[in-house]
């Protein structure tokens, strides 16, 4: 699952679809639902942060407002999250997408967040704990220096 989150779309792709969106955009405001899903299919699989959340707003949006696509948009939804590392969210579509029908790579896509997430959560836990360690030493050397006598000369 890491090669597949980890393999990103040539740039020239990417390129292509933004002139095809931004085209279809300035021509009338409006953008068929098949460019705007291909341009946002490009974007969750860029190298940039930005471009894949860009993305995941653009398939948020069609997923709210074509339902007859929604299991497509549900799955990038869920990949662009994890891509971002924006695993809560991720795994909420994973969710979605298994209620919808059953699919091994959506259960591999999930399995992947979940363990990420908890390698987070125990990073999270390591570093308050190393702070607490310090901060309590501190507070240790602070009290130990109060109460030192000093020394007259």
């Amino acid at each position: 699952m890491e090669e597949l989150l980890n393999d990103v779309v040539p740039p020239e792709d990417l390129e292509r679809f933004e002139r095809k969106y931004n085209h279809e955009h300035e021509l009338d405001g409006e953008v068929t639902t098949e460019t705007k899903f291909e341009y946002a299919f490009c974007l969750v699989r860029s190298r940039y942060t930005n471009d894949i959340k860009k993305g995941v707003m653009l398939l948020e949006d069609l997923a709210r407002t074509h339902p007859e696509g929604k299991r497509d948009y549900i799955y990038y939804l869920a990949f662009g999250n994890a891509r971002i590392k924006n695993y809560a969210d991720g795994l909420k579509y994973c969710t979605a997408f298994l209620e919808i029908e059953s699919n091994d790579q959506v259960r591999a896509l999930e399995e992947y967040m979940k363990k990420q997430s908890d390698k987070e959560v125990a990073k999270g836990i390591a570093v308050a704990g190393g702070a607490a360690l310090v901060l309590g030493g501190l507070l240790g050397l602070g009290i130990a220096m109060a109460r030192k006598p000093k020394r007259e000369k």
